[in-house]
């Protein structure tokens, strides 16, 4: 009696970071589309500032958008199962949380 073989699981692809490829930090995403293409652009936005730098643009089919979809999806219910829940705000916009007007921090105590 033999044991059945069990398949090797199968690998992704092998990804190589090209050096000087620098990790930008972004807090605001805008997407478009069209009938072909989904359009993703990465900004940062300072608090105060009317203004958003881009920092990288996106440009996937729909199938690979949907794909990606999936996959944040499971990456974030690990990361909460590990983690706990993320909590979005509730009383207001995600946006008007986020990115509120910069508020100076209260002067401390005179003593």
């Amino acid at each position: 009696m033999t044991t059945p073989q069990t398949p090797p699981k199968p690998t992704g692809p092998i990804l190589e970071l090209p050096q000087g490829v620098e990790p930008q930090y972004v807090n605001l995403a805008r997407i478009a589309h069209s009938p072909s293409d989904i359009v993703i652009d990465f900004a940062h936005l300072l608090p105060g500032e009317q203004r958003a730098k881009i920092r990288s643009r996106v440009v996937m089919t729909p199938l690979s958008a949907k794909l990606l979809l999936r996959a944040l999806t499971e990456n974030i219910a690990r990361y909460e199962a590990a983690y706990g829940e993320i909590i979005i705000p509730v009383n207001s916009s995600l946006a008007d949380n986020l990115f509120k007007p910069f508020q100076q921090p209260p002067e401390p105590p005179k003593e």
